[in-house]
């Protein structure tokens, strides 16, 4: 066990200088940080001590352990399907955008996706895309459904509507991803969130 020695003057005056610079975590209190058992070499932490330069980070409200969260905010990392199509840039005319969002314009053929698993979908959505753009039709819809919550036995949480959140990512990759030129939510009329309208290129 090592033993424990007097401070010289010249580490006190050192001590001194780095304990000014700390920040009590109790505002209020006097604490003593010691070297030794004396306590004439106890060096005071002064509670309002200057913030260390270079300090620019906020300060957290006090809490105790295992109380609920004041926030009621949700932080979601991945955004819904609705919100990544309405962010992604527009590439077809914005007259016929507004159009075709707003449940203006018929659809010139639709598939329903409802009920098939991913391997099952996928190759029915290619050989429906690529069929329709060969038949020279610009606008159809791809009906997902919203999907159904089924029972949630793990720590992470089941996204719900598996097929409406895959959908658009197969929409964007190879060998559709040449083939369409915008994705949009359908309008309530046609199937709401549940559905997306598929605006083609000419080929």
């Amino acid at each position: 066990m090592a033993r424990r020695r007097t401070l010289r003057p010249e580490e006190q005056e050192i001590w001194a200088a780095v304990a000014r610079t700390a920040t009590p975590m109790h505002p209020g209190r006097q604490l003593f940080l010691k070297e030794v058992d004396t306590p004439r070499n106890a060096v005071p932490l002064h509670p309002e001590a200057p913030e260390p330069r270079g300090h620019t980070h906020p300060r957290l409200p006090l809490f105790h352990l295992g109380e609920k969260s004041r926030s009621a905010t949700r932080l979601d990392l991945v955004p819904t399907p609705s919100e990544a199509l309405s962010a992604a840039p527009l590439q077809m005319d914005a007259k016929t955008h507004g159009k075709m969002t707003r449940g203006k314009l018929t659809p010139e053929a639709r598939i329903d996706l409802h009920g098939l698993t991913l391997s099952e979908a996928h190759p029915e959505l290619i050989r429906f895309i690529l069929n329709a753009q060969s038949d020279g039709a610009r606008l159809v819809l791809v009906i997902t459904g919203k999907g159904r919550r089924g029972e949630d036995i793990g720590p992470i949480p089941q996204r719900m509507g598996v097929l409406r959140h895959q959908v658009p990512q197969w929409l964007r990759m190879p060998p559709l991803g040449q083939a369409v030129l915008q994705v949009s939510e359908a309008h309530l009329k046609h199937g709401g969130s549940g559905a997306y309208y598929v605006y083609l290129r000419r080929r």
